[in-house]
């Protein structure tokens, strides 16, 4: 069911939203047991909401269950980001998406699963305790990163929903790719980061999950818009973005990233890519190949530099003293932070934070951290120049099929990264970027990324909702 005709349903006392909102808890519940999507389920904190919202149904979003990556702050429930080091900390604020989000009637029924403050592709590296979320499609695959749990219970949920997920390189488009599954990252500065536990300040965005487009629109209209807690916060009107659903598409020019049907992207991915864009020029769109030769040579070294240089600063503050994890204050300042940062952060946040510290030291600084920053401008001008040109950008989304968790064991660390190849071209510049679910090979799901200009979200999900 689609979010706007459940919500007439509740309006017209058809739906009786404490009653629903106890059968998605426990719909969850099930779920979870099997493939471990949330961190925590917030029964008690939905069923309250379910109670006011039951009393007064004129939210747009009245009653619908939300699930929410565990990087964003909700008020009374426990936010880890998927970090051992956060155990206990129950936010005294909402995250601003949250925060409107209730205001329209959304019920919160828990946090997503994710990565370790986002540190990867495949939802592998949980923080200590956490379960790894499980591919919908095949218990012994991976879900994709880091928003794994997001997409995961979007798709797998039986009742309608929406998920709100985070991405700094990649993790909401990889995992939808990975789960079948829309997912928008939005343009930089469109919907407010206020409230979100950083990763990268300059990559960070909060997106959407959604079985359907439309959905995503409403959501969309919903959570985007300035906020002046939020010093990178657009100031720019709210679009009618559900106008664009079903619009016609004759005319749309589609650039073809060369580079990302090269070596290294498997063979039924490239199939699959270009059967859609054939569906595409059915419908009246005109595709061209395209070359991002900066984007794709040097987009990686820069967001794995300017990514884990804010990393190693943002995650600071986690020192055993003001959040989550305490032990026994005793000895020395320095030895303090070493022992809780030691017992409670995983092996890749601490690689992340030592490749970021090394990259700001005194003597590396100029070589790596700000040459990166520079490269990225490059980038950005790149994208730029090509959408003087095209509406839309196309590549597949993921270069391959969702791998086996035995086969993820067995990659190196530079393997692990280059999940992120495709993906961190539109984050480092800052640019919308959607996945669209286009078919299954042998049963895996296959995506396709659309990236637009900056703040065109709309002719994203117009042509995204073809044939939908």
């Amino acid at each position: 069911m689609r979010i706007k005709d459940f919500i007439s349903n509740v309006k017209n006392k058809e739906i009786d939203v404490v009653e629903h909102s106890i059968k998605s808890i426990n719909s969850a519940k099930k779920i979870n047991s099997e493939y471990n999507y949330f961190d925590t389920i917030s029964e008690e904190f939905a069923i309250s909401e379910a109670e006011k919202t039951a009393k007064n149904s004129k939210g747009i979003l009245a009653g619908l269950p939300i699930s929410v990556k565990d990087c964003i702050c909700v008020r009374g429930i426990e936010t880890t980001s998927g970090s051992r080091i956060l155990e206990g900390y129950k936010p005294v604020f909402d995250a601003d998406v949250i925060k409107k989000i209730r205001e329209q009637g959304g019920i919160i029924i828990g946090k997503t699963s994710q990565d370790e403050f986002g540190f990867g592709g495949f939802s592998e590296n949980v923080g200590i305790g956490f379960k790894v979320p499980l591919n919908p499609y095949d218990k012994d695959r991976s879900c994709g990163g880091s928003s794994g749990g997001s997409a995961g219970i979007t798709q797998k949920a039986d009742f309608p929903h929406i998920s709100i997920a985070e991405s700094t390189g990649g993790s909401i488009v990889n995992p939808a790719s990975f789960c079948s599954v829309y997912g928008l990252c939005p343009t930089y500065g469109l919907v407010s980061r206020y409230g979100l536990i950083d990763y990268a300040n300059s990559l960070d965005k909060i997106g959407i999950m959604s079985r359907y487009v439309d959905d995503m629109a409403l959501i969309l209209e919903i959570i985007s818009g300035h906020d002046e807690k939020d010093s990178t916060s657009a100031n720019l009107k709210v679009e009618r973005y559900t106008d664009y659903i079903g619009n016609e598409v004759k005319g749309i020019k589609i650039g073809l990233i060369k580079e990302s049907l090269g070596e290294g992207t498997n063979e039924k991915v490239k199939g699959h890519t270009l059967d859609y864009l054939s569906k595409l020029e059915s419908s009246g769109i005109n595709y061209e190949e395209v070359s991002l030769p900066i984007t794709m040579e040097y987009g990686l070294a820069v967001y794995y530099l300017i990514a884990t240089s804010e990393a190693s600063t943002n995650l600071a503050k986690y020192c055993g003293v003001r959040y989550g994890k305490h032990e026994e204050l005793e000895g020395n300042f320095n030895g303090y932070f070493s022992k809780v940062r030691g017992k409670n952060l995983g092996i890749e946040a601490k690689r992340r934070i030592m490749l970021g510290t090394f990259a700001r030291m005194a003597g590396f600084r100029d070589a790596y951290y700000l040459k990166a920053t520079k490269v990225r401008t490059l980038i950005i001008e790149e994208y730029k120049k090509l959408f003087k040109d095209f509406d839309v950008l196309l590549s597949p989304t993921v270069p391959i099929l969702p791998p086996r968790f035995s086969e993820i064991e067995n990659l190196s660390i530079m393997q692990n990264y280059m999940i992120d190849i495709l993906d961190v071209g539109p984050n480092l510049a800052g640019l919308p970027h959607l996945n669209v679910p286009i078919g299954f090979e042998k049963g895996l799901p296959v995506g396709v990324m659309l990236i637009g200009d900056h703040f065109k979200e709309g002719r994203l999900m117009q042509v995204g909702s073809l044939g939908e």
